[in-house]
């Protein structure tokens, strides 16, 4: 029911359409014996992903992305009853057709925490963010091994050698002016990385977009998206926890640290964040701020020095 994905093209062409994906998100449900349940599409995300009446939730993969949902669904697997905040469990995973794989998982409860935030009381926020730092500790001690065969990206040094080489052109290719792009090669140099960290499991993008919260008391009810997970320094992570979690807010990123068990040195956080797979320095800017020294020095200082 689905034609095949291989392509930006085609990807760009089938993936928003519902006229096209409908019939085959619906066809799958009911191989998978939930023929009749009202699909309802989320209209966030990269991938297709629908409510499957209030229990379940389809993902669907691309064969353009269908390694994602290999790795999803172990990753997923591999998690369940393991962190401090519930994960989706895994129902059913697999190959549909034309090379499209999916994951069939439970449906977590609650608001989505960046849709919620501007109503989270200032305590209800700093019991939030302690609440996120406590799930990574447990995330980033779990034994990777049983994953390296589906998370990438193996060799932490040559992963580091390859996004050194890239980030220029890729920062420049989001738009960020020149003043910004001339102090990335030396910053980058002059900040050193660990080449051969130890092996953590990192969900990549910790963001509140992905975590959900319950109105009513205002705790941590779900964490997912697991499909860009990878095996490496836990400190990478952090990215996505000072841009997208306490946002330049020293003191919440204080109490995160402070849950999470240790802090990191800013600077090592900025690199990671220009060397990050979906690095867009121009936007994190804008949604973050410009420092007045207009240094990418004083950009660590303000997004990644706790209270």
């Amino acid at each position: 029911m689905l034609p095949p994905v291989e392509t930006d093209e085609e990807w760009d062409a089938i993936v928003p359409d519902e006229t096209v994906m409908r019939p085959g998100a619906e066809d799958l449900c009911a191989r998978l014996g939930l023929a009749g349940e009202p699909l309802t599409r989320f209209s966030e995300g990269s991938q297709p992903v629908y409510a499957v009446g209030d229990e379940h939730v389809l993902k669907l993969f691309p064969g353009a992305a269908a390694q994602d949902g290999v790795a999803e669904g172990r990753v997923l697997s591999r998690l369940q009853g393991r962190l401090p905040v519930e994960t989706p469990r895994v129902r059913e995973a697999g190959a549909y057709e034309n090379g499209w794989r999916y994951v069939l998982m439970s449906r977590l409860r609650g608001e989505n925490l960046a849709h919620a935030w501007d109503r989270v009381p200032r305590a209800d926020r700093e019991r939030l963010v302690a609440e996120i730092g406590e799930a990574l500790a447990v995330l980033h001690s779990l034994d990777p091994g049983p994953l390296a065969d589906v998370l990438g990206p193996g060799d932490w040094g040559a992963f580091l050698d390859r996004r050194r080489a890239e980030t220029v052109e890729q920062q420049r290719g989001h738009g960020l002016p020149a003043e910004w792009l001339e102090q990335i090669p030396e910053f980058l140099a002059s900040t050193p990385l660990p080449r051969d960290p130890h092996p953590s499991l990192l969900h990549t993008e910790v963001m509140r977009q992905h975590f959900l919260v319950d109105p009513d008391g205002w705790r941590l009810t779900g964490l997912f998206d697991f499909e860009p997970a990878m095996i490496g320094d836990r400190a990478y992570d952090f990215v996505g926890v000072g841009v997208f979690v306490t946002r330049g807010d020293p003191e919440l990123l204080a109490r995160l640290t402070g849950a999470y068990g240790r802090t990191f040195e800013p600077d090592q956080l900025l690199a990671y964040t220009l060397l990050h797979v979906y690095s867009n320095l121009p936007w994190y800017l804008r949604e973050l701020g410009v420092p007045e020294k207009r240094t990418l020095s004083s950009l660590a200082e303000e997004w990644f020095a706790p209270a």
